[in-house]
C-alpha cells in the first residue's frame, strides 16, 4: 500500500507543480509586459523637447516684441537690454500717468521708455540703491527730460526702494507737489542684479570673472560676502546655502567652507569658485559646478544686501504710496523674489496693507475666501488673461508674465524674468 500511495500521490503534486509553475510564468509575463509599457511612456515623455514641457508650466507674454524698441533703449555704453520693456509699457499704457516712480533705475531703459510714451507726465522720480547705476542713469534721464521741461519735473535719489514713502514725502513738502501728496498713478520695480553689475568684475558678482568678494549694492552697506564666509557660524552659512540659494547639497558646502576658511580665509570669488568645483560631482560637468556656484553666490548675495526683507518692505510701501487707479508693476527673477511678490500682492488686495506677524500665516490661508478669479472683459487689456479681485485692490496678472520666446531669443539673460501688477481700486475703500 505504501508504493501506490507513493505512485497515487506523486503524479498530484506534479500536476500542482505545474500548474503552480505556470501561473507565476503568466504573473511574471503580465508584469514585465506592464513594466514595459511603462517604460516606454516613460521613454516618450523623456523624449519630449525640454521647451515643451517648460512651456506648459508658464504664461508667455503676448504682447508683440519691437526689437527696435529694444535696440532703442538699450544702454550703448554697458551690455544691458532691457527686459519686458513692451510688456511694462503696455501695463502702464491706459493710465493718465501725472506721476511715476522708477525704485530700481538702472540703466533708466525701462524710465525713458515709460516717459517718452506718457507726454501727460508732470513729476518722475528715480531710485537706486547702487551709485554706479545711478551715475550712469542721470546722463541718460536728462536727456529725456530736457524737452519736456518745465511741466515735467524729474528727481533722482540714491536711496533704497524701501524708503520710498519718507522720499515722496520730501519731494511733496520742499515742492508743494499736489500730485505726489495725493500718490503716483505708477511704481515700477525691477528686482535682481543688472547685467552691468554681473558684468564688472570689481562688484563680485560674477561666478566666471575674479574679482573681490564683496557684493555689496551700495557703499552704505558694512557686510559683505567674505565677512559672512570667513566669521558666520557654520549653521548660518547653511542656513543661507539652503533659504537663499536652495541649494541641496547645503550641509556638504557648508562644512567644506569652515574647513578652508580655517587655512586660507576667502578674499575672492575664485577661491569660493574653485571650493564649489571640487565639492561638485565630475559627472555634472561645467554646468553642474555653474549653477551650484551661482545658486551660492545668489545667497551670499541676498544675505549681504538683506534683499527678501527689503523687499517686502518697499511692496507696502509702494502701495500706500499709490493713488486710487495706480498700478505697481514688478519684475522678478528668481523663485524666491516671485513668491515674496505674489504672497504679498494677495495679502494687499485682501487686507489692504501689513498685517500682525501672529495673524499672517492663518490669514494667508484664507485669502481665498475673500477673492475671486475672474475672465477679462472686452477692455483692451485681453493679454491680462485672467485677474484677481480682492476689496483693497485687483491682481492683473493671475500668473507672472514671462518673456515671449522671440525676446528670449534676442536677450537670453531675460529667460527667468516674470512680471506681475497690482491696481488700486479707482475709490478709496
Amino acid at each position: 500500500m505504501a508504493i501506490t500511495v507513493r505512485h497515487f500521490v506523486s503524479p498530484l503534486l506534479s500536476l500542482s507543480s505545474k500548474a503552480l509553475r505556470w501561473k507565476t510564468t503568466t504573473a511574471t509575463a503580465l508584469k514585465n509586459c506592464k513594466a514595459s509599457a511603462a517604460g516606454k511612456e516613460k521613454s516618450r515623455s523623456k523624449s519630449k523637447p525640454k521647451a515643451l514641457v517648460l512651456e506648459k508650466r508658464r504664461t508667455r507674454s503676448g504682447v508683440e516684441v519691437d526689437l527696435g524698441l529694444l535696440r532703442r533703449y538699450r544702454d550703448t555704453n554697458i551690455p544691458h537690454l532691457p527686459v519686458l520693456l513692451c510688456e511694462v509699457l503696455r501695463a502702464f499704457q491706459p493710465l493718465a500717468l501725472r506721476s511715476f516712480v522708477d525704485c530700481t533705475l538702472g540703466a533708466a531703459s525701462h524710465s525713458s521708455a515709460v516717459i517718452e510714451e506718457h507726454e501727460e507726465m508732470e513729476i518722475y522720480v528715480g531710485m537706486d540703491v547702487d551709485p554706479v547705476a545711478h551715475q550712469l542713469a542721470l546722463p541718460r534721464i536728462q536727456n529725456v527730460v530736457s524737452s519736456r521741461l518745465p511741466k515735467l519735473k524729474a528727481y533722482t535719489q540714491l536711496a533704497n526702494f524701501k524708503d520710498i514713502k519718507c522720499i515722496l514725502d520730501a519731494i511733496a513738502i520742499e515742492d508743494d507737489h499736489l500730485v505726489i501728496s495725493s500718490g503716483v498713478e505708477g511704481i515700477f520695480i525691477d528686482l535682481g542684479v543688472s547685467s552691468m553689475q554681473v558684468d564688472c568684475s570689481e562688484r563680485g558678482f560674477s561666478v566666471l570673472n575674479n574679482g573681490p568678494l564683496d557684493m555689496r549694492m551700495g557703499p552704505q552697506a558694512s557686510l559683505s560676502a567674505a565677512d559672512i564666509l570667513n566669521s558666520w557660524p557654520e549653521d548660518e552659512i547653511g542656513r543661507i546655502l539652503r533659504d537663499y540659494g536652495e541649494e541641496s547639497n547645503w550641509i556638504h558646502l557648508q562644512k567644506q567652507i569652515v574647513g578652508a576658511r580655517a587655512n586660507h580665509p576667502f578674499h575672492c570669488t575664485k577661491q569660493l569658485v574653485k571650493l564649489i568645483q571640487k565639492s561638485t560631482s565630475f559627472t555634472q560637468g561645467r554646468q553642474g559646478w555653474i549653477k551650484t556656484a551661482t545658486r551660492v553666490f545668489q545667497a551670499l548675495r541676498i544675505a549681504v544686501n538683506n534683499e527678501l526683507e527689503n523687499l517686502e518692505d518697499a511692496l507696502y510701501s509702494c502701495f500706500d504710496c499709490l493713488a486710487p487707479g495706480g498700478r505697481l508693476a514688478v519684475i522678478s527673477f528668481h523663485s524666491l523674489e516671485d513668491r515674496i511678490v505674489k504672497q504679498t500682492f494677495l495679502n494687499l488686495v485682501n487686507c489692504g496693507g501689513r498685517q500682525n506677524p501672529d495673524q499672517h500665516e492663518a490669514n494667508y490661508h484664507h485669502l481665498k475666501e475673500n477673492i475671486s478669479e475672474v475672465e477679462v472683459s472686452e477692455d483692451g487689456e485681453m493679454w491680462f488673461k485672467d485677474r484677481v479681485h480682492g476689496k483693497y485692490g485687483t491682481i492683473l496678472t493671475k500668473r507672472p508674465i514671462t518673456p515671449s520666446l522671440k525676446e528670449e531669443t534676442f536677450n537670453p539673460r531675460c529667460r527667468s524674468a516674470k512680471l506681475r501688477v497690482l491696481q488700486k481700486p479707482s475709490t478709496p475703500r
